[in-house]
């Protein structure tokens, strides 16, 4: 019995560190504009990160047919949405946007979801998604003078995987 625990443990714990090695740069590069943190930088996207995949590895054995990738997404931006992150204020392009609109920005053009998918992962009408993002996309492409500098081209350009 003990032997069969052990040797499931280690099964897992393999899994899990291959998952982690193939999908953690990308995560916390989705965690990191979410924070809207330095790449160099960014402690809050590393907790929030780690949170995530702490979340993923405890419901590891619990596949009811999802992607591992997908679940741990799910939960950085649930994370993220619950917390909102007002300790410090954001820097850089993104930081202009609201926390739902740099979440549901993220979620679409970076991690390239559908507006259903995100609207479905927020709790939110599909309608309501396509505004925010189409908001979101126009204040980072056209900022009001004085506000963040512009970084309309080349910012969309790093959100695209």
């Amino acid at each position: 019995m003990r032997d069969r625990r052990g040797v499931r443990d280690a099964r897992r714990a393999q899994e899990f560190g291959g998952f982690v090695a193939g999908a953690a740069g990308r995560l916390l590069h989705t965690a990191t504009l979410l924070t809207a943190e330095a790449p160099d930088a960014n402690p809050r996207a590393r907790r929030l990160l780690t949170r995530a995949l702490a979340h993923t590895y405890a419901h590891w054995d619990h596949p009811r047919g999802e992607d591992p990738y997908d679940r741990a997404r799910g939960h950085l931006a649930t994370h993220y949405a619950h917390e909102i992150w007002h300790r410090s204020r954001p820097q850089g392009p993104l930081a202009a946007l609201s926390p739902r609109e740099r979440l549901v920005l993220v979620l679409r053009l970076f991690e390239g979801l559908a507006d259903e998918q995100t609207a479905t992962l927020l709790g939110l009408p599909a309608e309501q998604v396509r505004a925010l993002c189409d908001r979101a996309t126009a204040a980072v492409l056209h900022p009001p003078p004085g506000a963040v500098p512009r970084a309309g081209g080349p910012l969309l350009r790093r959100l695209q995987p």
